[in-house]
Order: structure tokens, then C-alpha cells, then sequence
């Protein structure tokens, strides 16, 4: 029995580690939802109540709305305290350095008009006058205090004194006091005190901003209350403001009890088989729609981790930060996800897991109905109307698309909301243009993708098909005749891929390196031979089939060499298949017609494609290369070149492990006589 357990499990191996990472991920986003419940009615502002009465279940304080908290963060700003410090010693030494300069002046020009006494006395008393009041500095951050703004003056034993801003001298206005208060005394008594005053308060930035800090925090989030059982609002009620605050306010408070009572364990199965059956339409849809990244855990893993991560980018923008505030969810960019998704697997696994994404992410949002509405909107319009983003122009395009979707839906469901557009948010606007920048900017991580998961996009597949690049230019260098078959190989698998639905951009690319193995030996191989000499001519069949073969494993260890991502690779690996080198295999047979022929000397080695892409371009290729043979190019001949080589092809089961079918064979072949006879300017006969 045991044994019959551990063969089960070897064998299914695979689909166990499958339902392991979707537990997994089922497990870590329960673990990240909040704690609390759900409250269980739906309203919306400035519409009717459609539920039943609904009283007031236990007490509760009423919210505040968010201007009503902006206005008093504003009244707070505009009239909290202003810290000065005084400085005695400033004084004393002012005093000091007055009674120095006076006995200076008084030896050197007054000695016979005044005595010295009286100049000391009227002097310091002009002094401590002005100290009395305070003399501080004017700087940037006190430029725009008003007049009658509080301040509390502070001595050295921290004793305060509160004052208005205005009663503060600057040097300038204790100057025009002394002018306009002493004009009568010498001019060189002034010029002494003047040069003798010091600024003897300084302002006090660091304590100022903390108290402005700790009276932000202390501002209360409700005003007023409802008691149990007092009547909260009445079925098809209007919901205005004050009605909105109130259910708002209960919601809050019915959520957070319920999170911290016996209810928490009944919550948390809830929550586990919400997101259970959200990752379970994930798993079936997956499974019956794209099967090919069902079968590849790598894949399950990368689509399971990009969710996750925008769930926790999610719950670090709603953490509260600094004086309790918190950035807005907008912020999170989002649209990224459909982009890097659809960039890898295409648009409809990309819309598939946008929507589950942001159904997880609703229930740890506030306003999730209207979250859902604008994200998945914006979603859509971004994914179906931003399709390659190849320049930098698109780029722009790109944001500029996104911003409008957010601003566009925001801005109608605000309208339906307030019932006027004076009431808008615009701060809300400036959320989504940050959001959108950071989606642009998102395009930055597909590299990085790439290169962790093996992925291939397209703009490192651009980068691969300019011909200008290092291993193109040595083929062109090296295999002249190779790298011109490559291009036109290259021009019919596009054209077709792109008239049966495959991806044209990988093929192209696939095509430009399949035969680089040809490198190694261009003369061997015909399309290279300008010279009239053949060195098959002095090989045996087998020897020459053997180099014939050999350019598919020398192409894939130069593309190993030179990096080439495993999806261009396996172009080279299956471009000929299990096929055979049909010219030395009936050339030996014709000489040797009683040996026994083991079909592995002029086999290639596969594998076969395996998909549409890889089929296409074996198509090609063979094509291509056969109408190069062509003695008379016209249309009859063309069709039986082109029909022969393709159903020669199937015959030979070598697109069975493909999704490739009939009706795209035969829309391929179509394609593939009408490029031929284009090529070859090949004209229809005109009826006589």
C-alpha cells in the first residue's frame, strides 16, 4: 500500500506542486486580508436606502468627514503656537558691550558736554525696553506668519509668555523706535545703542513643528454619536451627506468588532473560501483555456507572485505613515499587472488575472465597489488599446491612455455620487497622473522578468532581428547565401503567422537564426557555392548527409554561445525536424539498391515542432529553399511545389505535437504560392 502511495505521488508529481502553490497563495493573502469583517449592507451616496429599517446595534461615535478633518488641520496650522526662545546672556553681553563702547566715545568726543552717568543710564534703559519687547531674526520660514499669529516666548528656565507675531521687533523696527523715541539725544548716542542691540530671541523651528505635529494627531475622527437602538435610517430614505457619514461611521466601527470578537474564526473560513474560489476560477481557467501554461509550473509560479506582490504594494500604500495618514490605494500602479502579463502570455490570460487581482485586492480596500468599477475599466481600455509599446513616443501614449480612463470614470461616478462636479476631488486626479507615470515606468521590469522566469518579449526580440547585430552580421559576413535565405524564409513565416494567428514578431526572429549553424561550413551548403566547385562532390552520401545534419547541433551550441533566449533556439532545434536529407538518402539508395538503408544516417534529429510558430517556419524553410530548384516558375509549378512539400510534411507527422491545423495549412500554402510568384514575378496568363 505504501508503495502504490509514493508511485501515485511520483506520477503525479507535477499537478500536486501545481494545487501546492495555489494553496500556497491562498494561504499567504488570507494571512494578508485584514482582520475584521465585512459590513453586510450595500449604499452608495445620493441614493436611496434599499434595506430595511436599519437602528443602531450598540453605540457608536459619528465620523467626521474628510473636510470637516481638513478644515480643522487647517485652522490648527494657521493658529498653533510659534516657540522663541530668549537668551539673557545675549542681553547682558549687549548691555556689556554698550557700557564699553560708551566709555570709548565718552573719553574721545563727549568729555565736555554730557557726563558719563546719564548717557549709561538712558542708554540701558532704551536697551532693556526693546529686550522687554524682543528683537529676533527674520528668516524664510517666518515670511509669511500673520500679524496676530500666537506665540510663546520662553526664557531659560522654560517659563513662557505668550504674544501676538506682530509685537516682535525685527532690528529695523527697534531702530525706528530708538529714531523716533530719542531724536533729541546726540546722533552718536543713537549710532552706540544701535550698534549695541543684538537679537535676543531666536525662533524655535524644531519644538514649533513637533507641537504643530502632536496637535495634528490629537485632532478627534468623530463628532457626536448614535446610541442603541436609536433609528439610523429608514427603507428608500435619501442618502445624503450627513446620512453617509452616519452608516459610514457604523460600518467602521460593526467591521472592527467584529474583527476583535468570538466571530474572528467564522471570518476567517469566510475569507479563506472567498479567495479559495477566486484562485479556483484562476486554476479551471487556466486548465481549459490555456493549457500550456497550466502544464508549466514556472508559469503558475510567476502569475501567482505578481498578484501577490501588487496585494502587498497594496497594503504598504494603505499602512498608515507619519501623523496617521496614508497614501491613497491609486497610487499603486495598477495597470502594470494587465501589461507585464499580457507582454508574456498575451491578452486574455492578462485579463483573466487582472480581474481576480482586483477582486482580492476590493476587500482590503475602502469604497470597493467603486475601486473595482474604475480599476477594471481602466484595465480593459488599457490592455485592448495599448498594444506594443516598441517606441518611445507609446510610452507617453501610454500614460496619457491610462490617466484619462482613471480620471474619465472617476469623474462620472463621482458626479453620479455628489450629484454636482464643484464637489470633486481633484487631489484624487493627481493619484491617478503618479499612477500612471509609475506604469510607464514598469516596462523597466520586464528585462528583469525576463531573465528570471526565461521569458522572451518583444522588444528584446526587435532587438534580436536587427540584422545589424553581431551574430546577423557574421552569417552575412561568413554565409551570404545562408543569410539571404533567412530573409526571405524570415518575410513568408512572418506573413503567415500573421494570417493564422500565431505571433509574427517571434518567428521573424526565429527565422533569422535558424541556420546559423551554417557557419562553420558555408561551402557545403548550396546556396553558398559561387565559385562552381561542390565539395560534396569528393564525400561518400553519408559523410556528405552527416554535415548536412550536423548545421541544426552546431547552430544551437553558437546560439548557446551567444545567449540566445531558449525560445529562438528552438526554432534552430526543430526547423527540420525528424525529416530526412531527402537528395543523398535517394542517391545512396540509387547506387546501393540491395543495402538495407537505416533511415537514422540521413535523419535529422528533431525534435519536431511542438508549436504554430516552430511549424510555420519549417514550412517556410523547406519552401523557400525547394522553389530556389524551380527550372520554370509559373503557377502550376509553384502550387505543386508548394503542395507537395507541405503535405509531404503532415504526411510525415511532423506537426502533430502542434495546435497548427488543417484549415491554417491550407491558408498558409495560399499565402506561400502567392509571395513565391511574387518573388519570382511570376504574371498569370491573360484568357485569349
Amino acid at each position: 500500500m505504501p508503495k502504490k502511495i509514493i508511485n501515485s505521488i511520483r506520477d503525479k508529481h507535477e499537478f500536486i506542486f501545481k494545487i501546492l502553490i495555489f494553496l500556497s497563495a491562498i494561504t499567504l493573502v488570507v494571512f494578508l486580508f485584514p482582520r475584521e469583517g465585512k459590513f453586510k449592507y450595500e449604499y452608495q451616496k445620493n441614493k436611496t436606502w434599499a434595506h430595511q429599517d436599519l437602528y443602531a446595534p450598540f453605540d457608536f461615535a459619528i465620523l467626521k468627514s474628510q473636510q470637516e478633518i481638513e478644515k480643522e488641520k487647517h485652522s490648527i496650522q494657521n493658529s498653533h503656537l510659534l516657540y522663541f526662545n530668549r537668551t539673557l546672556d545675549l542681553e547682558k553681553k549687549s548691555i556689556d558691550d554698550f557700557n564699553l563702547k560708551l566709555n570709548t566715545l565718552f573719553d574721545e568726543n563727549l568729555a565736555n558736554k554730557l557726563n558719563k552717568e546719564t548717557y549709561l543710564n538712558l542708554g540701558t534703559k532704551i536697551l532693556y525696553k526693546i529686550y522687554d519687547i524682543g528683537v529676533y531674526e527674520p528668516s524664510q520660514e517666518l515670511n509669511n506668519i500673520k500679524a496676530n499669529h500666537p506665540i510663546l516666548l520662553l526664557n531659560e528656565q522654560n517659563i513662557g509668555e505668550e504674544f501676538e507675531f506682530n509685537d516682535l521687533l525685527t532690528k529695523e523696527r527697534a531702530f525706528t523706535i530708538i529714531d523716533n523715541e530719542f531724536t533729541p539725544l546726540d546722533t552718536a548716542l543713537t549710532s552706540l545703542i544701535k550698534n549695541s542691540l543684538r537679537v535676543n530671541i531666536v525662533y524655535d523651528k524644531k519644538l514649533s513643528d513637533d507641537q504643530l505635529i502632536n496637535d495634528l494627531k490629537n485632532i478627534s475622527s468623530t463628532r457626536g454619536g448614535m446610541v442603541n437602538g436609536q433609528k439610523i435610517i429608514t427603507n428608500g430614505e435619501f442618502i445624503n451627506e450627513e446620512k453617509f457619514l452616519i452608516l459610514e461611521s457604523l460600518k467602521n466601527d460593526y467591521e472592527n468588532k467584529l474583527g476583535s470578537s468570538t466571530s474572528f474564526s467564522w471570518i476567517l473560513i469566510g475569507q479563506f473560501i472567498i479567495v479559495s474560489i477566486l484562485f479556483y476560477t484562476l486554476f479551471i481557467f487556466l486548465k481549459n483555456v490555456s493549457g500550456k501554461i497550466f502544464y508549466e509550473n514556472k508559469d503558475i509560479v510567476f502569475l501567482v507572485m505578481v498578484m501577490v506582490g501588487f496585494l502587498l504594494m497594496t497594503i504598504l500604500v494603505l499602512t498608515p505613515m507619519g501623523i496617521g495618514a496614508t497614501l491613497n490605494v491609486y497610487l499603486v500602479p495598477f495597470c502594470s499587472l494587465p501589461i507585464l502579463i499580457r507582454t508574456f502570455f498575451g491578452n486574455r490570460i492578462a485579463l483573466f488575472v487582472y480581474v481576480i487581482t482586483i477582486f482580492i485586492i476590493s476587500f482590503m480596500v475602502p469604497n470597493s465597489f467603486e475601486f473595482v468599477l474604475i480599476e477594471i475599466i481602466a484595465g480593459i481600455i488599457t490592455l485592448f488599446t495599448i498594444l506594443n509599446v516598441n517606441k518611445r513616443s507609446e510610452l507617453f501614449y501610454t500614460a496619457l491612455i491610462i490617466f484619462a480612463s482613471y480620471s474619465l470614470t472617476y469623474v462620472g461616478f463621482s458626479i453620479i455620487q455628489e450629484g454636482n462636479i464643484s464637489t470633486i476631488n481633484l487631489k484624487s486626479l493627481s493619484w491617478f497622473a503618479i499612477s500612471a507615470g509609475l506604469t510607464v515606468f514598469s516596462y523597466n521590469f520586464v528585462y528583469v522578468l525576463e531573465k528570471m522566469y526565461g521569458y522572451i518579449s518583444d522588444v528584446t526580440l526587435l532587438e534580436l532581428s536587427d540584422t545589424n547585430n553581431k551574430l546577423l552580421r557574421e552569417l552575412n559576413l561568413k554565409a551570404p547565401g545562408t543569410f539571404q535565405h533567412s530573409l526571405q524564409v524570415a518575410n513568408l513565416a512572418e506573413e503567415a503567422s500573421r494570417e493564422i494567428g500565431g505571433n509574427p514578431l517571434l518567428v521573424r526572429t526565429g527565422a533569422l537564426y535558424h541556420d546559423i549553424g551554417k557557419m562553420l561550413a558555408p561551402a557545403y551548403f548550396i546556396e553558398n557555392q559561387s565559385s562552381g566547385v561542390n565539395p560534396h562532390d569528393d564525400l561518400s552520401y553519408e559523410e556528405s548527409a552527416s554535415i548536412i545534419i550536423s548545421h541544426v547541433i552546431n547552430g544551437i551550441e553558437i546560439a548557446k554561445k551567444h545567449q540566445l533566449p531558449e525560445q529562438i533556439i528552438d526554432f534552430i532545434r526543430t526547423h527540420h525536424g525528424t525529416l530526412k536529407t531527402q537528395y543523398f538518402l535517394r542517391m545512396f539508395a540509387a547506387d546501393n539498391p540491395d543495402f538495407n538503408i537505416e533511415d537514422k544516417m540521413f535523419q535529422y534529429p528533431g525534435p519536431i515542432p511542438f508549436t504554430k510558430e516552430t511549424a510555420i517556419l519549417m514550412m517556410a524553410d523547406s519552401v523557400e529553399a525547394a522553389s530556389r530548384s524551380l527550372k520554370k516558375y509559373n503557377l502550376e509549378t509553384i502550387t505543386d511545389l508548394v503542395n507537395s512539400i507541405l503535405d509531404a510534411q503532415v504526411n510525415e507527422n511532423q506537426f502533430n505535437n502542434t495546435d497548427i491545423t488543417f484549415k491554417d495549412i491550407t491558408i498558409v500554402k495560399r499565402l506561400f504560392i502567392k509571395k513565391l510568384m511574387n518573388i519570382y514575378h511570376v504574371r498569370v496568363e491573360y484568357p485569349k
